[in-house]
């Protein structure tokens, strides 16, 4: 009996020690891990909070957030009363949680330093203890909206074309710019064109596109780092402009543009093989055309925040136009049709290879094969407005090149979707194609962008 009290004593010890192991190793493992998505460092009256919680398994036993300020702690979140919040799991340990945190949705918020406090927890050894995180963000409540007021006077923009505007935006930290309809154009410090003695002022080019309403809604706004908006209308005159329609037979030159294309563009080669050749036309001047927007889109970004020009741009020269801006073209083979799209650009046409120049100072971003446009040179002059010079038959310039207005970037061609030599020229502001013809003009350019600038302060060589 002796010897089996022994047995029993020793073994509840190795149970106690074990037990007391198992309990040690599950408080050394690690809490839910929390990330901040949102705010970063502001609160305004209409923001958010988006937050991932990380737990193996995805099993959380506790997830309460709050905002402390002042001494008071306002309720913001419990995983058992997730009111006003919207949750998902995208993954076995993933859960995220999103709702409004301004002080729209908590009133009591005021201006000034807060702290958003976050405690979670997840079971160990199968629920019998539990391992926490505290995450804290330290943020400032930033309640006044931004103040915004358009300066420059007489806004005159044609359907499909530029115009400029100055405004004043505070505070200093704010983002600004023009919104037209859905689409937003950025602003610009007043310095970029010579503005310097009041440091609110911006400037920005923006565009009624050819494809949206002359009564599209055109504003200017100005968003602080909280979140808080200020917007105020931009008084304007819109004009209408007419757009030619056009029939294009691709019967004679279908099976000599399509296959350079494809081998130059390796995600069309699959589709490719198990297309015929006109539905490969199709898919390219559709489908293609738009990936080849989207590229010249985020090319937009890469603009330089100064205005390189002082006059008109330079067209190419003796010159036989061979299709206008805008123009809506319907494609066809053998009589039938097969397509739509609208030509967005100049056709220009001389001779064969002739040299095609920068037709203003900038900065080369792109000077590469592009889809459509075949070999293609995309020229950056700051403020968002850059050139486009497509079916280059060479390129003599790369990216990152300086170049002046009238220097040579390459010789006309026909590579991309192009039936004879000739150069395909367009305008952009920040990436939406506008009609050439008001930056060749130097009436447009003084009264449209130079008197603004010079009656605001700036200067103009």
């Amino acid at each position: 009996m002796r010897g089996f009290a022994k047995f029993l004593a020793f073994l509840l010890l190795l149970i106690v020690i074990v037990a007391g192991a198992a309990w040690f190793w599950a408080g050394r493992q690690p809490g839910p891990a929390v990330q901040f998505r949102q705010p970063d460092k502001f609160i305004g009256q209409t923001s958010e909070l988006d937050l991932m919680v990380q737990s193996p398994q995805g099993q959380l036993s506790r997830l309460d957030v709050t905002i402390e300020q002042n001494g008071k702690s306002f309720p913001v979140f419990a995983l058992n009363q997730p009111t006003q919040a919207t949750t998902r799991q995208d993954s076995a340990d993933r859960f995220y949680v999103m709702r409004p945190i301004g002080k729209r949705s908590i009133p009591e918020l005021q201006a000034g330093p807060a702290r958003i406090v976050v405690h979670a927890a997840r079971p160990v050894l199968r629920g019998m203890r539990q391992v926490e995180t505290q995450t804290t963000r330290d943020v400032q409540v930033r309640l006044e909206p931004p103040r915004v007021a358009v300066v420059s006077t007489f806004h005159y923009v044609n359907l499909g074309g530029a115009e400029f505007v100055v405004y004043r935006a505070t505070p200093a930290d704010v983002e600004s710019g023009v919104r037209v309809g859905d689409r937003v154009y950025p602003g610009f410090p007043g310095s970029a064109v010579g503005i310097k003695t009041d440091p609110a002022i911006r400037v920005a080019f923006f565009a009624l596109a050819y494809d949206q309403d002359l009564k599209t809604p055109i504003s200017v706004y100005a968003r602080d780092p909280a979140g808080n908006l200020a917007v105020t209308a931009l008084d304007h005159m819109p004009f209408p402009k007419p757009f030619s329609h056009s029939t294009i037979p691709i019967d004679s030159w279908v099976e000599r543009v399509v296959p350079p294309i494809v081998e130059n563009t390796p995600e069309l080669k699959q589709a490719a093989a198990s297309d015929d050749l006109v539905q490969t036309f199709v898919h390219i001047n559709s489908d293609l055309r738009k990936e080849n927007t989207k590229t010249i889109a985020d090319l937009a970004k890469k603009t330089a925040p100064e205005m390189m020009w002082s006059e008109p741009f330079e067209p190419l020269v003796n010159a036989a136009v061979e299709a206008k801006f805008a123009d809506f073209r319907t494609y066809t083979y053998k009589g039938k049709e097969i397509d739509r799209q609208v030509h967005l650009g100049f056709d220009l046409a001389v001779t064969q290879q002739v040299p095609i120049k920068a037709a203003q100072r900038g900065v080369v971003v792109h000077a590469a094969y592009l889809g459509i446009y075949g070999n293609c040179v995309i020229i950056d002059h700051g403020l968002g407005v850059q050139t486009l010079y497509g079916h280059l038959s060479s390129i003599g310039v790369k990216v990152g090149d300086k170049v002046e207005k009238g220097q040579v970037i390459g010789r006309s061609g026909m590579t991309g979707l192009a039936a004879g030599d000739h150069l395909h020229f367009t305008v952009l502001v920040n990436g939406t194609a506008v009609n050439p013809v008001e930056w060749w003009d130097l009436k447009w350019m003084q009264d449209r962008v130079f008197r603004k600038i010079m009656e605001a302060g700036g200067s103009v060589t």
